[in-house]
């Protein structure tokens, strides 16, 4: 990673950012100061994990690149509006290569700057006396640190999942204070392969569940949020029993039905286990989340992404997640399958809502998922069956076999779908990326069919390349870019 030297104390945040009450507060002006004298006391140290918080929001919210869309993008769920900017050209049509700006270097450097703030609130931990405030404090830097590490290795390297060399192939640099990684500024580290970083990740992660708190708030990570971000990277990483045994120790009720809608407003975080928060009292100092799909107007939908033809035509009529995720926008004379998630608050359409990072539908479809890898497809269609009962006026259901595990992995396409899932979803289970030739953009499927219609398995481009500015500042990751790069 670029070697920065933190002499600020938490250089991006205010101390209420992630509130429980889900304000985003006027940012204070930086404070220089040493980090050995300024964290000591619970609020400081709270202040510096909330930086953490702010630096995944960043990258997850950002209206050009943001980690909500951009996994969508690169993959089948969605087709580039011909009437809109034509934003994320590169990635929609698979030419990115370690120059190319946007997601490339700004999901670099923005986790590990990250993983640099949990990491100086775990190194001076010991400045709290011990018990339950110092526990949550920690167990939020580990979780938080962990998270951004997952990123990163799921982004730049292969998933373990993926393909039969995907362990032993390089993945990101795991960087922690207690290891001695960020003493010296200098230091030019090199990457770890993909079985270490997740031992590192899930090390961190089942850490920080024994200290951390039930309940943090709004826009924080606690007990829940870590146990449903481990049947995620369970998942990943091919450990299903983990998967299930993660997935039963999550609380929160899943959205039902009438609730669904209204997540995506931010009228309820019904079934929001992981959340990163704004609030439109405040929103000029939000992101516009929705950007990435829409630049709509009160007069115009301006889409720059639209729902793939075939994609939403293949959601049952009886599915109440297709008026979720559509509506007909138009724009220049032309119709489009428009998306609705993340559009804006009740009655808005600036794109200024909360990142839902991880809800609990997902970990149902992740245990549903491991029980079938486990041959206990009775088990996995109950689990899948709590979903649907909740998704469908009606449906049939009773599949067994490739059919179970095709309902399986097509619920969690609809019910993910434009939340940064899909493309990491056919990456981590080896497919390909497969678009429509012949369809089009506008409603009816006419229109301008995709540059790109085909990422294969196995493709070079399933892994981002390591950024330029990387490459150049560290002689050591420069031997270590990714191959086809």
């Amino acid at each position: 990673m670029n070697n920065k030297i933190y002499i600020v104390v938490l250089l991006f945040l205010s101390l209420g950012f992630f509130a429980c009450d889900d304000e985003l507060n006027d940012l204070q002006p930086f404070t220089e100061g040493n980090p050995d004298t300024f964290f000591n006391t619970p609020a400081a140290f709270q202040n510096g994990v909330d930086g953490v918080y702010r630096q995944l929001w960043l990258y997850y919210s950002d209206p050009n690149s943001g980690l909500q869309g951009i996994p969508d993008i690169i993959s089948d769920n969605v087709i580039q509006a011909q009437t809109g900017r034509r934003s994320n050209d590169d990635y929609h049509d698979l030419r990115y290569v370690a120059s190319t700006l946007g997601p490339i270097p700004l999901y670099w450097g923005e986790a590990y700057d990250a993983i640099s703030g949990a990491n100086l609130v775990i190194g001076q931990i010991d400045n709290l006396n011990e018990g339950s405030e110092k526990d949550n404090i920690l167990g939020q830097a580990l979780a938080a640190r962990a998270w951004a590490h997952f990123d990163l290795a799921r982004l730049y390297g292969k998933i373990p999942t993926q393909s039969s060399d995907a362990n032993g192939s390089l993945g990101a640099i795991y960087l922690k204070v207690e290891d001695g990684d960020t003493g010296d500024p200098f230091a030019q580290p090199a990457r770890e392969t993909v079985a270490s970083n997740y031992t590192e990740i899930i090390g961190d992660l089942e850490r920080a569940k024994t200290l951390i708190a039930d309940d943090n708030g709004e826009g924080r990570l606690d007990k829940d949020g870590v146990n449903a971000l481990l049947s995620r990277v369970y998942l990943y990483n091919g450990e299903y029993q983990k998967v299930i045994d993660a997935a039963d120790a999550v609380t929160p009720a899943l959205a039902t039905a009438a609730e669904l809608p209204d997540v995506y407003i931010d009228k309820t975080n019904a079934g929001v286990v992981i959340e990163l928060s704004i609030n439109s009292s405040s929103e000029s100092n939000g992101n516009n989340v929705g950007v990435l799909y829409s630049q709509s107007s009160s007069t115009a939908t301006i889409s720059e992404y639209v729902l793939d033809f075939d994609f939403f035509n293949s959601i049952d009529a009886n599915d109440v997640r297709r008026d979720v995720l559509q509506f007909v926008g138009t724009n220049q004379g032309n119709d489009y399958n428009a998306i609705k998630k993340f559009l804006g608050e009740e009655g808005q359409v600036n794109g200024l809502v909360d990142v839902k990072v991880l809800r609990y539908a997902e970990v149902l479809l992740n245990k549903a998922e491991a029980q079938f890898e486990l041959g206990q497809e009775t088990q996995a269609l109950a689990t899948l069956d709590l979903l649907r009962n909740e998704r469908f006026t009606s449906f049939t259901g009773g599949e067994t076999g490739a059919a179970l595990e095709d309902a399986i992995q097509f619920n969690r396409r609809v019910e993910l779908a434009c939340e940064g899932h899909r493309f990491f979803d056919l990456k981590r289970r080896g497919e390909t990326m497969s678009r429509n030739a012949t369809r089009g953009d506008i409603i009816d499927g006419t229109g301008t069919a995709p540059e790109a219609p085909t990422l294969a398995a196995g493709d070079f481009r399933f892994q981002f390349p390591i950024p330029i500015a990387e490459i150049n500042a560290n002689p050591t990751i420069a031997g270590q870019q990714n191959p086809g790069y």
